[in-house]
């Protein structure tokens, strides 16, 4: 199948996909929780509860540290006061800000398609000064419905140009709800395989798997003339 004659619109996650998030997450997490007088979390805890947006982070916290349900909206406003500019531990996974400039050079339009805030997105963009690359950002309160719905994802293409009933793009994160999201619009599905997924890769559709963001770009030419 012919995915696109031209360099097509490419979308990315971010959390676990662009970024090493977890750290900083887990952090403003704990900082709540000690507000709380609540049990502290491991770092591989938290990072296994990332990926769902704010709302499913803290349902699954709450969960795990059988805190009060009732209690979360005063949990997740917290973590947000906190998270809001926490870019202190967060990284780039290695080859990202290479491989970005170099699939905006070859006239790929870029986007992200995340579940998380927007407002916070922007900030971690500009702070690693990325956001220009980025001609659609669509977060978790974008639109009404989060991944794996396939609505922001739909948004996100439409963004870029693409038809989003026969997308010719591709879609590139790292977890089960990405892959989910993929397969829902449908569009074609790479993963990252260093990221915060839980699944085994092979129980999760997807195009092809990569391990360094070095190998995207071949990828994508690859796939895109096959």
């Amino acid at each position: 199948m012919n995915v696109c004659l031209s360099p097509c619109p490419i979308v990315f996650d971010l959390d676990g996909t662009l970024i090493d998030s977890a750290p900083d997450i887990h952090a403003c997490v704990n900082t709540v929780l000690g507000q709380h007088r609540a049990p502290l979390l491991t770092l591989e805890q938290v990072r296994s509860f990332i990926g769902g947006g704010v709302d499913v982070l803290w349902q699954k916290i709450i969960a795990a540290s059988e805190l009060p349900d009732d209690k979360k909206p005063d949990y997740v406003a917290a973590f947000m006061l906190c998270y809001q500019n926490a870019t202190q531990m967060t990284r780039l996974f290695p080859g990202v800000a290479e491989t970005l400039a170099l699939l905006a050079d070859r006239g790929h339009p870029l986007g992200i398609c995340t579940n998380k805030p927007h407002a916070v997105t922007e900030v971690i963009l500009e702070h690693f000064g990325i956001a220009r690359l980025f001609a659609c950002v669509i977060g978790g309160d974008s639109v009404p419905e989060r991944k794996p719905h396939p609505a922001p994802l739909r948004a996100a293409l439409a963004g870029l140009g693409a038809d989003p009933r026969q997308p010719k793009a591709f879609y590139v994160g790292d977890s089960e709800f990405d892959a989910a999201c993929a397969a829902a619009v449908p569009v074609p599905f790479l993963i990252f395989s260093q990221g915060y997924r839980q699944t085994p890769l092979s129980d999760l559709p997807h195009l092809t798997s990569f391990d360094h963001f070095a190998d995207l770009p071949a990828l994508v030419e690859w796939q895109a003339a096959a």
